[in-house]
């Protein structure tokens, strides 16, 4: 009887642990997060260059959702970024989101997408960008210091930077995703 009762015990203790830590140990992930940076860029990534006459863009440091501290020039050190300003009260933003979200996994080697969120809250922007599958990091600019220096008003905006950090296009009013791609195929990727 001893027998047969040991492994049952084991079982039900491994799965008593298991509920009480959560059965992992490792910690939630903060949308929009430092993990979501992009590491290296691949290798011999085919970009076109920027026009000479493109005006440098506004450098600027922030804080990610996770509180890492992130310099766009960084990003922009070795491939394009799309900078997605946008609040989760925007409905026009919600209604893109989706596709842009989308549209960012798909360059998520060659394009760097960063997020930035201006005039919210922790918990509605984590809902948001948790409903939406942002995968891409995303800056609190409570302060709306970025988007004075890009000159945005209002929700949602969109604008490409070159790998150097060159002012390619813009869009006050923002850009549905199926155009944004024609873009960048247009101004950034070879």
């Amino acid at each position: 009887m001893r027998k047969r009762l040991l492994p049952a015990i084991l079982v039900a203790a491994a799965l008593a642990l298991g509920a009480c830590t959560g059965g992992d140990d490792t910690p939630d992930k903060v949308a929009g997060g430092a993990h979501t940076l992009p590491g290296p860029a691949p290798a011999g990534l085919a970009l076109k260059p920027p026009a000479t006459e493109a005006p440098t863009a506004p450098r600027f440091s922030a804080t990610l959702t996770d509180g890492a501290d992130i310099d766009v020039s960084t990003l922009w050190a070795d491939r394009p970024v799309v900078l997605t300003f946008f609040s989760s009260w925007c409905t026009i933003c919600a209604d893109r989101q989706d596709a842009m979200s989308e549209l960012a996994r798909t360059y998520q080697d060659r394009v760097v997408f960063l997020g930035v969120a201006g005039e919210d809250e922790a918990d509605p922007l984590d809902e948001y960008l948790r409903t939406h599958k942002v995968e891409y990091p995303v800056v609190l600019d409570d302060s709306m210091n970025v988007w004075r220096a890009y000159a945005v008003r209002e929700p949602p905006a969109v604008i490409i930077l070159s790998k150097d950090g060159r002012l390619l296009r813009g869009w006050p009013g923002g850009i549905d995703a199926a155009a944004l791609d024609t873009q960048l195929k247009e101004h950034v990727l070879g």
